[in-house]
């Protein structure tokens, strides 16, 4: 897991030295920039179904598969450009949502 946190800190690295915005500026350009890979995901899981019309199958589900890679790494890149410490605040985030999960209630029949 530290070569994965070691690129995306050389990614982040990359993409500060190519921007004259700072601070919340590169927070917001990134959350926009996290909000298109989203719509990308959507775009080729759409494409693997054959929904669209004008389209067709244009996508299969390993095209979703990168898409949501892609959706992962932008917001960790996200994270690390906010500062701080991003590889502990997932992982303590992940281990909350794995609690609530673990205690949630199954549903009813």
């Amino acid at each position: 897991m530290d070569d994965t946190w070691n690129t995306l800190n050389s990614l982040a690295q990359s993409l500060d030295s190519q921007t004259a915005m700072v601070g919340e500026q590169r927070w917001l350009v990134q959350i926009v920039k996290l909000q298109e890979e989203v719509g990308e995901v959507a775009e080729a899981a759409i494409g693997a179904l054959g929904e669209n019309p004008r389209k067709g199958r244009s996508h299969d589900w390993d095209d979703v598969r990168k898409e949501a890679c892609d959706v992962a790494v932008t917001a960790l890149l996200l994270l690390v450009r906010m500062g701080g410490d991003p590889r502990w605040f997932f992982e303590e985030h992940l281990r909350m949502v794995a609690a609530r999960t673990a205690s949630a209630r199954p549903l009813a029949p």
